[in-house]
């Protein structure tokens, strides 16, 4: 968009009311039916679970967050899916570049992201990890920024431990045990959580990361998130066995949960973090999950898949389920969710404007962000590029 153009972007109560219908919402105080759940959701028993979808916890377990943080977890959760539906709304005006929903993932990059520390530890994303990122630190104007090519306004401050958000699928995951072998030599404490998903947990990248995160103990935590699509290709299509269970073979622990239950993923990764920090080495997270949207903005998941399943997943909606944990606590209802929308819709409105007053890429930017001291070549051609 260029600057000063009028924007053609919904307001605040037409993004708002969407993402009731997106996300189903507004709250409602009603028990889910998981009797149908898709194949990708129906956990096995041996999982980690605490929260279930009807809001109640399971028998002999403790919420592992207080109700004050379970609500700052909620409130990302929430702007995490308020951005999706602006993002995917502004892609197809041509105003954003391709963009990857995390619909019906949020309690997967929440819950784990809320387990380590901004100030210490690093994050490695792979192109889905949005509220993750927003946690850690980048800010939220950044983030549209980049996906609008503004590549030096979208840089990471350098105050944020992260690695760029990376859309090669598993090539984040060998930097992600190269950094976390740094933080153990250079004994800083810090651990690294690296995410992928299961399409990702097929390449080679992949094992050769395990394998030597195994051997030197690397401080990170894997976290594999399971949504059931690798694109158009089903999980069951592509993985024979558990993908948990191979943390085995790397000599670390493997873990399978209940991805779309915040208390059991952070629970989990709050353990697996501080493992990580004491010298223990790896563990590898299997978050099963659902990707109720589309792969990113290029794909039409309607074309492999059924979207009765798309429909049937709704009743293990992770935001739903927060909801009604709150409710059923008395801090949470119909009234604090409109609130919420709005408020959340007119974050990200002016996160956007923001993001649209910053400069445009210039042919310089090739050059200026390689080097920390460019070679007398690359000076040349650079030179002889603006000249032209």
């Amino acid at each position: 968009m260029a600057d000063g153009e009028q924007s053609s972007t919904p307001r605040p109560v037409a993004v708002a009311r969407s993402i009731r219908l997106l996300g189903g919402l507004p709250f409602q105080d009603h028990q889910p039916t998981t009797a149908d759940l898709p194949d990708p959701l129906i956990i096995p028993v041996e999982a980690i679970s605490v929260l279930r979808p009807d809001g109640t916890l399971k028998a002999g377990t403790q919420p592992p967050m207080a109700d004050d943080e379970t609500l700052a977890a909620l409130r990302l959760m929430m702007l995490s899916r308020t951005v999706d539906d602006w993002a995917v709304r502004l892609q197809r005006l041509g105003r954003l570049g391709t963009y990857g929903p995390v619909h019906g993932q949020e309690a997967s990059v929440v819950g784990s992201s809320w387990a380590l520390d901004p100030a210490l530890d690093w994050l490695a994303p792979a192109y889905r990890e949005q509220p993750a990122m927003l946690r850690h630190g980048l800010p939220l104007d950044r983030l549209l920024a980049t996906y609008m090519g503004k590549l030096t306004a979208g840089r990471i401050p350098d105050t944020v431990k992260m690695l760029p958000r990376n859309q090669s699928v598993c090539a984040q995951v060998p930097h992600a045990v190269g950094l976390a072998w740094a933080q153990k030599l250079r004994q800083t404490g810090a651990a690294v959580m690296s995410y992928l998903g299961e399409g990702a947990a097929s390449e080679g990248d992949f094992h050769e990361s395990c394998n030597l995160a195994g051997v030197v103990r690397a401080p990170i935590v894997f976290v594999v998130q399971n949504n059931g699509w690798a694109i158009s290709t089903a999980s069951s299509r592509q993985t024979a066995g558990a993908l948990w269970a191979r943390a085995a073979g790397y000599g670390f622990p493997g873990h399978l949960v209940d991805g779309n239950d915040l208390f059991a993923v952070y629970a989990t990764a709050r353990d697996a973090v501080e493992r990580a920090r004491s010298g223990e080495g790896p563990t590898l997270i299997e978050n099963r999950t659902y990707r109720m949207g589309m792969h990113n903005t290029t794909d039409n998941p309607a074309a492999y898949r059924d979207p009765a399943e798309v429909s049937a997943a709704a009743a293990a909606d992770p935001i739903a389920r927060v909801q009604r944990y709150l409710a059923a606590r008395g801090r949470w209802d119909a009234e604090t969710e409109r609130s919420w929308s709005a408020e959340l819709a007119e974050e990200v409105r002016a996160a956007i404007d923001r993001a649209r007053s910053y400069p445009g890429a210039t042919p310089a930017d090739v050059f200026d962000h390689v080097y920390a001291n460019p070679p007398s070549r690359v000076l040349d051609q650079r030179r002889a590029l603006l000249d032209s």
